[in-house]
């Protein structure tokens, strides 16, 4: 187990992993936009899961941000695959 001096520096551990993620998302995102695709329902959520990188628990408020919060069980599935996004979000 570490002891409090030798806690290990965690932006000297995460800081490149943490960099090349925040490069990817930028190059994500100038994609979308060149492409036109602003309107999509997931790119929209992505967008208000950004703004909650401010608040005081920014895991958990990204996640819901992203989450459907309904507790009512759909009739069928319409894909095959999650899309990580709620559609039906209300904006």
């Amino acid at each position: 187990m570490l002891k409090p001096k030798d806690k290990q520096n965690s932006v000297e551990l995460y800081f490149m992993e943490a960099r090349s993620k925040l490069i990817d998302i930028a190059a994500f995102m100038d994609r979308i936009e060149r492409d036109g695709q602003t309107d999509d329902y997931r790119y929209k959520a992505f967008l208000d899961a950004l703004k909650e990188l401010d608040s005081e628990k920014r895991a958990e408020s990204v996640l819901l941000a992203l989450s459907d919060p309904t507790e009512e069980p759909i009739e069928a599935a319409t894909t095959k695959a999650a899309s990580g996004a709620w559609p039906d979000k209300p904006q």
